[in-house]
């Protein structure tokens, strides 16, 4: 897959009820809901940066799965402002955020193509082999080519890129990661699958285990198997390789899940901070040890596979 490019000195984003700045009009947009910004995604948002025209993506927030099954826990890979991250980090021009909802929802095929046109005043669209729009879903890749070429849009359709004979989806790698299978993961995303929160007050238990942690809260819906990572985290003095453990901590309090980071070869106060940690391989399944001296010497063994596996890897990031 091709490096990620520098970011263009300005990124846009456009959101419903925005005027579209010059340096978007006459767009090439890619459109879908992008969880994940996976290979197959980046497939259709490079087609966009072809050409000499502006390049961007046209996404819904939130996820139209929640609109839809409001009741159904959802495992969202990359919530907003991880995936206009990402986008950025790619190189486009800017991104087109639409609100999912009933209005949205309720739009027949030609009128979603009517906004396309008209609304965001796009010159292209690129969709994928799969791509489905519209009132019930009424519309197809075939359907969007032919509402384009009657309202004078260019349009491309993608195939489907695969990885060890199964399509690249955003499913499949919450399934990864659901079962721990970071390695997995990553190869389907083209780049290390990340985390972004702030950094809180835990009970500063890590401190007396020689192993001092940041403390995150992940969204209520991470599927992420509880478990001990090799991870690599973003910070205000640079990126540092670590051990993390995501879970209960069976060991002390069972309590609420939580993201606990140790950074090597880092010292200061993160509290407050808003980190990037990118999982880079699971190290084994959460457990409960007898004694405190136990749970430390599994410890130190998980921080020299970590760096084991940290020192191997190669996968492209998009932290730092």
């Amino acid at each position: 897959m091709p490096a990620t490019v520098p970011p263009k000195a300005a990124f846009i984003v456009c959101r419903d009820g925005d005027a579209v700045p010059p340096a978007l009009t006459g767009a090439v947009a890619a459109i879908g809901n992008f969880d994940g910004v996976h290979r197959g995604h980046r497939s259709l948002i490079e087609r966009t940066m072809q050409g000499d025209r502006p390049s961007a993506v046209v996404t819904f927030e939130p996820h139209p799965r929640l609109f839809f099954q409001p009741d159904k826990p959802h495992f969202c890979l990359t919530p907003e402002p991880v995936k206009l991250a990402i986008l950025q980090r790619i190189g486009l021009d800017g991104v087109f955020i639409r609100r999912f909802d009933r209005a949205l929802a309720s739009l027949s095929a030609a009128n979603f193509v009517d906004l396309l046109a008209n609304e965001l005043k796009l010159s292209g669209v690129v969709v994928g082999h799969d791509f489905h729009f519209g009132r019930g879903r009424e519309g197809n890749p075939t359907v969007m080519a032919e509402l384009c070429r009657e309202r004078g849009l260019d349009c491309i359709v993608m195939p489907a890129i695969g990885e060890g004979g199964e399509p690249v989806s955003s499913s499949a790698i919450r399934t990864a990661l659901e079962q721990g299978d970071v390695e997995k993961a990553n190869r389907l995303l083209g780049y290390r699958w990340f985390v972004r929160a702030e950094v809180r007050h835990g009970d500063k238990r890590g401190r007396d285990l020689g192993y001092p942690t940041a403390n995150m809260r992940l969204p209520d819906n991470c599927g992420l198997r509880h478990g001990i990572y090799a991870v690599r985290a973003a910070t205000a003095k640079g990126v540092f390789d670590g051990v993390a453990s995501f879970g209960r901590r069976p060991t002390f309090d069972n309590g609420a899940p939580l993201l606990e980071t140790f950074l090597f070869d880092f010292s200061g106060d993160l509290y407050g901070q808003i980190l990037d940690v990118e999982f880079l391989g699971f190290l084994r399944g959460e457990e409960k040890f007898e004694s405190i001296e136990a749970l430390i010497v599994q410890m130190d063994r998980d921080s020299v596979e970590a760096k084991r596996i940290i020192a191997a890897d190669e996968t492209p990031s998009m932290i730092g």
